[in-house]
Parts: C-alpha cells; structure tokens; sequence
C-alpha cells in the first residue's frame, strides 16, 4: 500500500502562531516516529515563491505552489504540516479539493491586539507607521477570510501553548488511526 500524508493546514494572520504550533507538533510526531514534513508560507516564498509579490494573483498562486509541493511529498511523509496565511477561503477551498481525502484545517487565530503585542515580524508596526499597505487582516484592501467551518479551530490568544499543541496532536492522531 503506498503511504498517503495526511494533510494539515494551519490558516491564520501573520504571528497568530502557525508554525510555532507546528515546530512543536512536528517534534512530538517524530518522537513516536511518524515521518512529518513541513511545508511553511514563509519558507515557501523564499525559495519557490521568490517571484511572487504580494497581490491576490501571487498569493493565490502562492497557495497554488503549495497544494502542488504537498501533492508531490505525499508519498514522503505520515503527516504534511502547512503553516501558511491562506487568506482567501478560494484558495483553501481549492486546496481541500486538490488534496482530499486527508486534508484538514485548522483554523489558528488570536485578537488583533493580541497579533499587534506579540509583533514577532515587526509587520504590525510597520503597518502602523504607513511604511506597509498589504499587511493581510489589517490594510484595506488586504482581507483575511477567516474559514466558516474548519475541522479544528485553535485560538492562541486565549490558550497556553502546551494546551494548543495538545489540541493539534490529538486531532492529528484521530486522523492518523481513522
């Protein structure tokens, strides 16, 4: 039988804690020796996705990029973790089709605020000073469509770490043995 990756990705505004959740996540998997890949937004646009900019064409072609890297790993990994913005519900809806069955996401969100004190990219205060006008969930023009019906929904602004984490493991060990 070939391996087939479940597929899990975070959504969520910049800073919220996608990749934090799936760094820790990542490690815990691979401790019980699952294999685990992930397929980050920020490390996508570094590599494959340097071309891009940041207009709803490019992000929607970022996503684009994406989908096809988890397609093409799938063989590769138990679980595939996709810490990605993902701004637009068109995109996530295109990459469930794409990737069904074993896709699955997880909603990551926080209050702006919350985004705005944590600030680990300096992106919200750049915003601020006018020096950034795309900044995803906050400029106009920049919308974050935030998922109606996610399979998980993880709100960092309100839960510890650890708690968070253990959400995610447990939904990903449901999928893995279902």
């Amino acid at each position: 039988m070939i391996k087939r990756a479940e597929i899990f990705w975070l959504t969520g505004m910049s800073g919220v804690g996608k990749t934090t959740l799936v760094d820790a996540a990542r490690d815990r998997l691979q401790a019980e020796g699952h294999i685990v890949i992930s397929v980050d937004g920020d490390d996508v646009r570094r590599t494959t996705s340097r071309d891009l900019g940041f207009t709803k064409e490019d992000i929607i072609e970022n996503n684009a990029r994406i989908v096809d890297a988890c397609s093409r790993q799938r063989t590769e990994a138990d679980v595939i973790f996709v810490p990605v913005i993902a701004p637009y519900a068109s995109s996530r809806a295109e990459a469930r089709r794409a990737l069904e069955p074993g896709y699955n996401e997880i909603f990551v969100s926080a209050p702006l605020s919350t985004l705005r004190d944590r600030d680990v990219k300096g992106l919200y205060a750049r915003e601020a000073r006018g020096e950034l006008d795309n900044l995803v969930g906050v400029s106009p023009g920049s919308p974050y469509e935030a998922p109606q019906s996610p399979d998980l929904h993880i709100d960092t602004g309100s839960e510890e770490l650890e708690i968070s984490v253990d959400r995610v493991l447990t939904y990903v060990r449901t999928c893995l043995h279902s």
